[in-house]
């Protein structure tokens, strides 16, 4: 569990590069400068850590790529407080972002291996989610909206009505839709019945999973 001087050092120069490719949100610019990346990932590949490249974790799962979890979190508009709902926990890196951002995170892995490991490793950096959950994020958290945010960190083939039903009026589904690669889509919930709807262009994601448990 060390941070060291070189890797503050790798980290600034991801943030750096991050500038360059047009993230522009200060606060997730400083939350991608403070985690410790190289920890969330096995240590065969912390040599990696810093390389804006997504890299395969446990579960035939990948930690994205950090240009991604930037993108995704600044078009989500997270502000202090906000409670967020998160798609697809994995190893709990883009959670780590989100809380060190200030967001009140809600978060679903249907993957056991990554939930049992992640549950663990997250509050021993100090990141706590409100709560983290083991179950099908196609069908989101009922109990607990609506979310000012929904993220979904996983390519999904369709929209599932249960994330838009859940989102507050104001509030932002930000999901990459599509079977190969997906174009980043947000959702802006506009009123009960109204969504506007813009896309960011094309990316690539492990596929989200329906009803796997």
């Amino acid at each position: 569990m060390k941070d060291t001087f070189t890797h503050q050092g790798m980290r600034k120069k991801l943030v750096e590069t991050l500038k360059k490719k047009g993230i522009v949100d200060e606060a997730v610019l400083k939350a991608i400068g403070k985690i410790p990346r190289h920890l969330f990932m096995d240590s065969g590949f912390v040599g990696h850590a810093y390389v804006d490249k997504a890299f395969p974790i446990a579960a035939d799962q990948t930690i994205s790529q950090p240009y991604t979890v930037a993108r995704q979190t600044e078009l989500l508009s997270v502000k202090k407080g906000d409670k967020i709902l998160e798609i697809g926990t994995g190893s709990g890196y883009q959670a780590a972002v989100l809380l060190e951002i200030g967001a009140t995170l809600f978060t679903i892995e249907r993957q056991n291996e990554l939930f049992k490991k992640t549950k663990l490793f997250l509050p021993k950096l100090g990141y706590k989610p409100k709560r983290l959950i083991f179950g099908d994020g196609y069908i989101g958290l009922e109990e607990e909206a609506p979310f000012d945010g929904i993220i979904v960190t996983a390519g999904a083939p369709f929209v599932p009505n249960p994330l838009l039903a859940q989102l507050k009026v104001g509030g932002k589904l930000v999901i990459p839709v599509g079977e190969n690669t997906q174009i980043m889509t947000v959702f802006l919930r506009k009123s009960d019945t109204e969504f506007e709807k813009e896309e960011y262009g094309e990316f690539r994601f492990v596929p989200l999973l329906e009803n796997k448990n």
